[in-house]
């Protein structure tokens, strides 16, 4: 059995924009073969100082940026398939 690839998802928790990208990438993830971690950019100085007004910003596991501030499927299908 395969593992499903590392998402990495920044933002706030009283973020609007990154919640919703986060609910979106919920419903995608298991059609999709990946799993999406959530990280507060606010409880980290660096993540903050780095990402501050960009959030969300989904990235893969080395932190590569696929998109930021609203899903973009393309962006995320291209990624998926390059990563297979």
């Amino acid at each position: 059995m395969t593992m499903p690839m590392q998402l990495r998802l920044y933002g706030r928790e009283y973020c609007s924009l990154c919640l919703n990208m986060r609910e979106q990438l919920d419903a995608l993830s298991r059609q999709r073969g990946f799993h999406v971690t959530w990280i507060d950019i606010d409880d980290n100085d660096d993540l903050e100082d780095r990402y501050g007004e960009l959030v969300p910003v989904l990235a893969d596991s080395l932190d590569a940026e696929i998109c930021h501030y609203h899903l973009d499927l393309e962006a995320l299908d291209a990624w998926l398939v390059k990563a297979h």
